[in-house]
């Protein structure tokens, strides 16, 4: 018999995944299971009349076994603190995460609680105000834990210098925007010496808080989910993912820029009711935003392989650094 030949990436049946996960979970035979998103972490969705999952099954290349027991373990503190996530599933046998041998290796997966709900991207102000509350309680349990297993950290080294040494290679026929990216990071970094970081909270962060991520239900309650970023950092990072939010809204001419800024308003005081920031935690929120893009930019281009899509080519990567330019004009004042 020939040897089946190496892959890179496969996509695992979703017949055989359904099979798999009913025995594995004594789930109703009628649930139905497919293929919702095939990315650096493939999604599935198992649903019937009364019941619905979310199973995702992560790539060795992008994720290993011991950050995604970090996401378990994190989901697990998150969820005994009643804070609203969507956790993961214990099978018969008491695990929580399965592994399947597919085609290029090993690959471990999780079987989520479904979010009930459905996005809101145009955010009300009582969206807003239940928004900001429920990630100020997140950020107390998250503030005040240690995982035993890693996650991600976000510093300047792995969100700024780490980044722009990786992506050099990338940026030898635009030399122009890889000086920019370079002089925009060690602005950032000076920017920072003004600010009282000492005081600054630090824990986990989602760093990934668009509204496609989160769910709001009916009765408006909200359910987080896709924590596959988590990694520790300053906790106003989440607040910055969720200002891009608004800096997206605003390109995409679907907000102006004063109801922008009165959303975020709203959502920045309703977090505080909960837990207060400190001026300089306020002021940083902007300068995060460089940080966040510049990690991104490496993201890509770390997976664009795996990915097997087409957009990063020189047009695109100039388009991301435009993006930085503007969010440089629009937050920043260096």
């Amino acid at each position: 018999m020939q040897n089946i030949f190496p892959a890179q990436y496969s996509t695992i049946s979703a017949a055989a995944l359904k099979t798999h996960l009913i025995e594995a979970y004594q789930l109703d035979p009628s649930i139905t299971c497919r293929l919702l998103i095939r990315n650096v972490s493939d999604t599935y969705i198992l649903e019937n009349d009364s019941q619905k999952y979310i199973f995702k099954i992560y790539r060795d290349a992008h994720r290993k076994r011991n950050e995604i027991e970090g996401e378990v373990e994190l989901l697990n503190i998150l969820k005994a603190n009643r804070n609203s996530v969507s956790y993961p599933i214990t099978d018969v046998f008491g695990k929580q995460i399965q592994q399947f041998n597919a085609i290029e290796g090993l690959r471990n997966g999780i079987l989520f609680s479904y979010a009930e709900g459905k996005v809101i991207l145009d955010l009300g102000d009582q969206h807003l105000n239940q928004l900001g509350h429920d990630i100020a309680k997140l950020h107390q349990t998250t503030s005040s834990i240690k995982l035993s297993k890693p996650r991600p950290m976000f510093s300047f080294e792995t969100t700024l210098f780490e980044p722009l040494r990786d992506l050099r290679p990338h940026f030898t026929e635009m030399p122009e925007e890889f000086e920019y990216l370079t002089n925009i990071a060690n602005k950032v970094v000076k920017k920072f010496e003004d600010f009282d970081t000492s005081k600054f909270s630090y824990g986990y962060c989602h760093y990934d808080f668009f509204p496609k991520n989160f769910h709001f239900d009916e009765r408006g309650k909200i359910t987080f989910f896709d924590f596959d970023f988590a990694g520790e950092g300053y906790l106003v990072n989440d607040l910055m993912t969720f200002l891009n939010h608004y800096f997206f809204h605003q390109l995409n001419n679907l907000i102006t820029k004063a109801q922008a800024e009165k959303d975020f308003d709203t959502f920045l005081k309703a977090y505080q009711e909960v837990r207060p920031l400190t001026v300089d935690e306020l002021k940083a929120i902007p300068y995060l935003g460089i940080t966040f893009h510049i990690f991104f930019l490496k993201f890509f281009y770390d997976n664009y392989d795996d990915w097997s899509n087409a957009f990063l080519t020189p047009r695109y990567t100039k388009h991301r650094v435009g993006l930085i330019k503007k969010w440089e004009e629009l937050y920043c004042n260096f």
